[in-house]
């Protein structure tokens, strides 16, 4: 016989927050944002935390190394995604890390005696304007010289002729010493006025580089995700497929956090795949498992596959057809209360606070802040992603406006079979095909999110993410109480254009 659950399924949008008591700390400027993402000891520090409570879908329209990079540089954390070979995925893992380290290993090389045309050739494929000449052209050679794009005209010198003409030499370049602190680095920076200062070992082999734009670019995003070796923080989708291959070379390239991506995490393969990576690894990366809409699941996941945090959602996604498809789901705010009270059952009993994270079904800020006063420690996106600059897929413009592509893992275009299919087998669709608006950077998007959870934060009477989902009282609302709170009977300016008569 069927087992029916007590009471309706529900979303976001059928709540308001119910303002408490405002006192005089409670200004945007006191609210902090850290959220953990991996469990720990109600009583101790989580060993990772974010600085904004948001993090990116594991989706090939989403989470690529732009990003990953732009989503740190704000102290949250993108997934780059698994739905691609592994080697693709750990080159990008590698891609973010090497991007801003403080100490960066030097990824441009060349020996004196290459051509203009190599070092050229260079550049253009990394990226960079700045390579070091060292004797043997890695990274780790005797250093000789330095050449940058400052030094030579592409289309008026001779390409033919060798590095060793244009460089400037190992006597006539500033460098710092192995062992240097990276504050004594800015400082020989500053002090000589440079754009670069190589490091150097004893006997004179380049050891990395550190540049004045890294230090500009973390005092302009003094929130940026950093790990102990000062490289940004980034996440990566893995699978229960071919995880033995995959989590090796992801954290090998350098991976922080990993997380199931599945649409449905309520299983013995993920249980299995978890058990296989912490007898190996054991806490040398954030784990998390998912994607669940029960307490039961969180707890099964917690308890027999020791992951750090739990997803939740199944179905709520923009472009997710799942409910629709397979008839398996549930409104992401009866799922997310469920798995919510089940998280604080555990910390009850056991002492240890195992993060959520809210997936899908946030179709705008307001939902977002309703999903962290609900209790979830972390909201994970994809189209509120998807839509801006740094997404990869390209610009289109279509009907005059610009749009970009937006897809589902379970859509054809997406091929994920290892998320959708135990067999390999393609047979129907969990997702579609769509179109979403350009709205801006990663950085001024997340600005105005930021803004109004602080700002509701305050009207809460809350400091913290935790007091909000202590402090939180929710209402429900009815069809009628929905219209009350949009405008009426009033002409919008945004959409009526005024004619003089």
């Amino acid at each position: 016989m069927a087992k029916i659950l007590d009471g309706v399924s529900r979303t976001f949008s059928e709540y308001l927050l119910v303002p408490r008591l405002t006192k005089r700390q409670h200004i945007p400027a006191n609210v902090s944002l850290r959220a953990p993402i991996a469990k720990f000891d109600g009583t101790a520090e989580p060993r990772l935390s974010l600085n904004l409570p948001f993090v990116s879908a594991s989706m090939q329209s989403v989470s690529g190394v732009d990003m990953a990079i732009a989503l740190a540089r704000q102290g949250a954390l993108a997934f780059v995604y698994c739905s691609q070979p592994v080697e693709k995925q750990a080159e990008m893992i590698s891609r973010v890390k090497l991007h801003k380290a403080g100490f960066v290993a030097s990824d441009s090389n060349v020996k004196p005696d290459a051509t203009l045309a190599e070092a050229i050739a260079i550049t253009k494929a990394t990226g960079h304007s700045t390579v070091a000449v060292t004797d043997d052209g890695t990274s780790k050679g005797t250093f000789v010289g330095i050449l940058t794009d400052k030094d030579f005209w592409e289309f008026e010198d001779d390409l033919n002729d060798p590095v060793s003409a244009y460089m400037t030499s190992v006597e006539h370049v500033v460098h710092g010493t192995e062992g240097m602190s990276l504050d004594e680095a800015n400082a020989m920076l500053r002090k000589h006025k440079k754009e670069c200062l190589p490091i150097l070992d004893k006997k004179g082999r380049l050891q990395s580089l550190v540049f004045k734009k890294d230090y500009v670019d973390h005092r302009k995003n003094p929130n940026e995700l950093l790990d102990a070796q000062k490289r940004l923080v980034v996440g990566a989708g893995i699978n229960t497929h071919d995880y033995r291959d995959r989590v090796p070379a992801l954290l090998e390239a350098g991976a922080d956090v990993l997380s199931f991506d599945s649409s449905d995490g309520y299983s013995e393969f993920q249980r299995e795949a978890a058990r296989w990576i912490r007898e190996r690894y054991g806490d040398a990366a954030v784990l998390g498992g998912g994607n669940v809409v029960s307490g039961e699941a969180f707890d099964y996941l917690v308890r027999d596959a020791d992951v750090d945090f739990v997803k939740v959602g199944i179905g709520g996604g923009s472009i997710c057809i799942t409910r629709e498809q397979k008839g398996i789901g549930r409104g992401q705010a009866s799922a997310l209360l469920d798995v919510i009270a089940a998280r604080d059952r555990h910390l009850e009993k056991t002492g240890v606070y195992v993060p959520v994270c809210s997936d899908g079904g946030l179709a705008n800020d307001t939902q977002i802040i309703l999903a962290l006063a609900m209790g979830a420690d972390l909201v994970m996106m994809g189209r509120y992603f998807a839509m801006t600059d740094e997404s990869p897929t390209p610009r289109v413009s279509i009907g005059g406006r610009v749009y970009k592509p937006y897809w589902g893992e379970g859509s054809n275009r997406a091929r994920n079979w290892q998320r959708y299919s135990t067999t390999g087998e393609w047979r129907f669709e969990e997702g579609i095909d769509a179109y979403v608006p350009i709205v801006g950077p990663v950085k001024d998007v997340l600005g105005v999110t930021s803004a109004k959870l602080r700002s509701t934060m305050c009207n809460m009477g809350a400091s913290t993410l935790r007091e909000l989902a202590e402090n939180v009282v929710l209402t429900r609302i009815s069809e009628q109480s929905f219209v009350e709170g949009g405008t009426s009977n009033v002409l919008s300016l945004d959409k009526d254009q005024p004619q003089e008569v």
